[in-house]
């Protein structure tokens, strides 16, 4: 997957002591936080399989709870615009930062599409598991186990949502979008019966801070990323702006539909 590197990330601001209560504050705030919802998850989880099978009717919830208390730790202000669609099919939008995923799932009860490698991940490939994110392989031998995967997750009521740019930005622009995974969305079992919907993914930095703080993209590290924002003295947000739904029939191949997803994303998005 090729790695985003077109502009220099913000300077890493001091943190001095004050900056370094907060850290600790929060950062046991937002581990008992993560803590609390796998606490719940986990054995609900071990009634919901046998009754249910793929289908979550309780542990979204959990999730989408466990978010948003998560950005009101990390100091965001949460908004959104416009409504998560009911329809079946997928959620796509632009991609700035490791926050992404605790907005979206926010926004709505949803589950990401991930590189296989995140599933191995410390820490993160556990919650990303126990939360039902779909892992696919960058192997063409697969392609048709993967997506019988999704057909599975999607005939079972689930909102998938994928980043058809293929890298993290600094959230002030969105790139090309990749047209790959749409084709997963127009086999004649599902075409007829799925929308995508475009979701604008916007963060508002702190005052007086660079307008790229929330992004996350190149070479940047996971620690000194995360301790920036746990340090900051002063609020920052983000606004999810949900675009209407595209249905899948209406469009002749996945080009045309990532297009379509790729130019609703853009009308909302910040310019560098």
């Amino acid at each position: 997957m090729t790695t985003w590197r077109g502009a220099p990330p913000p300077d890493m601001p001091r943190i001095g002591a004050a900056g370094w209560l907060r850290v600790g504050l929060r950062g046991a705030g937002l581990i008992g936080l993560l803590a609390l919802g796998m606490a719940l998850t986990l054995p609900l989880r071990l009634i919901e399989r046998p009754l249910f099978g793929l289908r979550r009717p309780v542990t979204p919830w959990i999730t989408q709870a466990v978010s948003r208390a998560a950005l009101a730790i990390l100091g965001l202000r949460y908004r959104r615009r416009g409504r998560p669609m009911r329809a079946r099919g997928a959620l796509v939008a632009n991609h700035a930062s490791w926050l992404d995923i605790f907005s979206l799932n926010a926004g709505g009860r949803v589950y990401f599409v991930s590189k296989a490698e995140v599933a191995d991940w410390p820490g993160i490939g556990w919650l990303a598991r126990a939360t039902g994110t779909v892992f696919i392989a960058r192997d063409r031998r697969e392609a048709k186990a993967q997506a019988d995967l999704f057909e599975a997750r999607l005939r079972a009521g689930h909102r998938l949502v994928f980043f058809p740019e293929g890298t993290s930005t600094d959230g002030r622009r969105v790139l090309p979008f990749k047209s790959t995974l749409f084709a997963a969305f127009l086999g004649a079992e599902l075409r007829g019966i799925l929308s995508v919907q475009p979701v604008t993914v916007i963060y508002t930095a702190p005052e007086g801070e660079d307008p790229a703080f929330y992004g996350w993209w190149g070479d940047m590290g996971f620690g000194p990323h995360a301790l920036k924002l746990l340090a900051s003295p002063r609020p920052g947000g983000v606004e999810l702006v949900y675009h209407p739904p595209l249905k899948v029939s209406e469009f002749a191949d996945r080009k045309a539909l990532a297009r379509a997803c790729e130019a609703a994303v853009r009308s909302a998005a910040p310019t560098a």
